[in-house]
Parts: structure tokens; sequence; C-alpha cells
């Protein structure tokens, strides 16, 4: 059993959701428990995984400052602005990178 999961299925009512991954190989996911939103679930790109009882919001602020939001010792601080990229809603579409904002650190 996997953090109360006891079968994994994903984009499902009462599963994982993929919503982000990082330039260090972390995959993140929206758990659902009973329809209902339950926290994040992170797959540290080596095959361990940690579970935070928060928004995504929350972990990605979190992520970004520094804290280890992947696991034990999986901290990176970014001081700088964040690339992101829009992923493709079409077949004709292509990732768009783009920045935030200079975040002051």
């Amino acid at each position: 059993m996997l953090f109360g999961l006891t079968e994994l299925s994903f984009a499902t009512r009462d599963g994982l959701w993929p919503i982000a991954s990082t330039d260090r190989g972390e995959t993140l996911f929206l758990m659902a428990a009973d329809g209902t939103l339950s926290g994040i679930l992170v797959e540290d790109g080596e095959g361990g995984w940690a579970q935070y009882k928060m928004n995504f919001a929350e972990w990605l602020y979190r992520y970004l400052s520094g804290e280890d939001m992947a696991g034990p010792n999986t901290s990176a601080f970014y001081p700088g602005p964040v690339q992101l990229r829009r992923l493709p809603v079409t077949a004709d579409e292509r990732p768009e990178p783009w920045s935030g904002p200079d975040r002051g650190m």
C-alpha cells in the first residue's frame, strides 16, 4: 500500500493526477481519495516517493524556497525567475516556455 492507496490508478476519482515535473526529474501528482483532493505525491526520479498534505501552490513555494519537498535531502534553492512551460493542448501546439517574475532573492 502506497500512502493509503491500495492500488495505483491515474486520472481517476481515487487516483493520482500528474500535474508537473521538475528539471531534476521529480514528478508531482495530485492525490485524490474518495473524490476529494488530499495532497501532493512526489516521485523523486529515482523510485522514492514523498507525500505532502498541502495544495500545489504551497508545495511550489516551499520547493522554490529551498525546503526538502521531494523527500529527505532533496532541497534546491532557486533564487532567480523560475522558467515555466505551457504544455500543448492540441497535437499542433508545441510547449511554450516563459519565465516568472524576478523573485528578489
